[in-house]
């Protein structure tokens, strides 16, 4: 059982950073398109239509864009379950494959001065189709995993977990570790996401979409990551 959480910790860890560099990356370089935290494209729209500012057309496809995606891909790994298939590697290996057609599309054609051309948005919902499969994959092959795209409930979901340590402190010694280990799952997932946050920034600072081989590498390292589950 523990050596069950620390693998799922590490592998949250990794496409939570993964989720974190992309969202930020995509932000910067495709005019606030948020890759990962759908919710924040609605933010966006918002501010365009009265500012004029960010740009239109990303974050109006994002929404039904990650849907699509993540309800096709629902619906194959329904059938893959019913075959007897693993659910974990296959998906990983669609999100790797959909982060690379970021990559080469933002490499290749980028960086983009009409950030609402369709260069800039098949780039951009490349990457949002990548975070849709890794949603995917978090619900469906990790079941009860903490998201790695959205912070928001894992950080309800910490607080919740430390209130309930201290509200525990006489519970018994099965509460007070499934607790801490779920605490720590949460905690990982969000340092995670924080960490490719950062480095996402600084990367695409630096080298514009070639910064896009950082979230590669990681999911590449996630696919790979030794499991005994």
């Amino acid at each position: 059982m523990l050596k069950f959480l620390a693998d799922k910790a590490t592998l949250l860890f990794l496409l939570s950073m993964t989720a974190g560099a992309v969202d930020t990356i995509g932000f910067l370089a495709l005019g606030g398109l948020f890759a990962a935290h759908i919710t924040g494209n609605i933010v966006i729209l918002a501010a365009h239509f009265v500012t004029g500012k960010f740009s239109q057309t990303g974050p109006l496809l994002a929404v039904p864009v990650f849907m699509i995606v993540l309800g096709i891909v629902t619906l194959i790994a329904g059938r893959m379950e019913r075959a007897g298939f693993s659910l974990l590697s296959p998906l990983l290996v669609l999100q790797l494959l959909l982060l690379f057609g970021a990559l080469l599309l933002g490499i290749t054609l980028g960086p983009f001065k009409n950030i609402d051309g369709l260069a800039a948005v098949s780039t951009g919902m490349f990457a949002v189709a990548a975070m849709a499969a890794q949603s995917a994959t978090v619900k469906l092959a990790l079941k009860k995993a903490p998201s790695t795209v959205a912070m928001t409930n894992n950080i309800t979901q910490l607080t919740l977990d430390l209130a309930r340590l201290v509200r525990w402190r006489q519970g018994t010694l099965d509460e007070m570790t499934a607790a801490q280990h779920q605490a720590k799952v949460t905690l990982m997932s969000i340092l995670g996401f924080i960490l490719g946050c950062g480095m996402g920034a600084i990367l695409q600072n630096q080298f514009d979409f070639f910064a896009l081989f950082f979230p590669f590498v990681l999911a590449l390292f996630a696919l790979f990551l030794p499991r005994s589950y």
